[in-house]
């Protein structure tokens, strides 16, 4: 005969439990990010806002070879995860990671502003320098010269690519 429990049942509240399987999901998302932090471009991880004692143990990982040794590394990072931010990291790696929808969403600004400046002249360029003041008007004014050279003269899109990277060196710069 079982004993009448019902006066020592529990209540959990909804918003505070986790079952173990969801914290173990929210532990190998936070592992996966991290590793995904280590293929970003060397100036992009300089201005992270992480802790040191994080980015020195994402250095380390790249020393690492022994399987074992990586996933327990691994494991470590997505523990110092824990304590960081994690939406700014998420967005850098969004911004590098070409399957994701902010980088989609970045490269079309891009692009529009490309043929804007390619197509429309002076009222996009002045356009342009307000959204990015930093930029060099005359370096800006080359290639687009050169862009619009190639274009007449259906060569290859050289100039136009390079105004590409500048745009995107821009883009980067602001955030």
């Amino acid at each position: 005969m079982r004993p009448d429990h019902d006066n020592d049942a529990v209540e959990f509240d909804d918003e505070e439990y986790k079952s173990k399987t969801q914290v173990k999901n929210e532990m190998h998302a936070l592992q996966d990010l991290g590793m995904r932090l280590l293929d970003l471009k060397a100036d992009v991880m300089a201005a992270l806002p992480i802790s040191e004692r994080l980015r020195k143990a994402l250095e380390e990982t790249r020393r690492i070879k022994s399987n074992n040794a990586l996933k327990r590394h691994r494991q470590f990072i997505g523990k110092l995860m824990r304590d960081e931010d994690i939406e700014p990291l998420q967005k850098a790696v969004d911004r590098q990671d070409s399957s994701s929808a902010e980088y989609n969403r970045i490269f079309h600004q891009l692009e529009r502003w490309r043929e804007r400046l390619i197509g429309e002249g002076d009222e996009a360029l002045q356009a342009y320098l307000q959204a990015y003041p930093s930029a060099d008007i005359q370096y800006l004014r080359q290639l687009i010269r050169n862009s619009r050279k190639e274009l007449e003269l259906q060569k290859p899109p050289a100039s136009s690519r390079k105004l590409f990277r500048y745009l995107r060196e821009q883009s980067e710069l602001a955030e």
